[in-house]
């Protein structure tokens, strides 16, 4: 997936590494900005997505690998799809804009979510242009235990 972005390199790497609750979701813990580290996000008490942060380049490239997830929704049967899977951000300066890349590595048309987790990517990356080009994303809101943790 390829998101064009009116926003500058460094924005964009800033909200892949340490703005995460202010696009994706505030149900957010760990450490999102060193390479090594984990941290873990939640959508209400069902779902929940741990990853561990393989590879960083400043303004250029962000790997997470997923160490463990449940994705608790009625309709799938296998609800641990996405661990093992790789989760790619590729940022290239296109002059004064951005393009972003996005693969997520072992998400294939044949996964049982696949079209659910397409569309949630689809979702959150428009929260996430929104972030970068007007400051203001749409992240999912927990809004019964709001607990938003950034940790640098």
């Amino acid at each position: 997936m390829t998101i064009p972005l009116n926003s500058p390199v460094e924005k964009v790497f800033g909200a892949l590494t340490n703005d995460i609750p202010l696009w994706w979701t505030e149900m957010f813990e760990g450490i999102s900005n060193k390479q090594g580290e984990s941290f873990t996000i939640h959508f209400g008490e069902s779902v929940f997505k741990q990853f561990r942060v393989q590879e960083l380049e400043p303004n250029t490239k962000a790997v997470w690998y997923v160490e463990d997830s449940l994705l608790d929704i009625p309709s799938l049967e296998n609800k641990k799809e996405w661990i093992g899977t790789t989760i790619i951000w590729e940022i290239i300066k296109k002059n004064n804009d951005t393009e972003l890349q996005l693969t997520h590595m072992g998400l294939q048309p044949d996964v049982e979510c696949y079209q659910i987790c397409s569309d949630g990517w689809r979702q959150f990356t428009a929260s996430l242009k929104s972030y970068v080009e007007t400051g203001v994303g749409t992240p999912y809101l927990n809004s019964h235990e709001a607990t938003t943790e950034i940790t640098q």
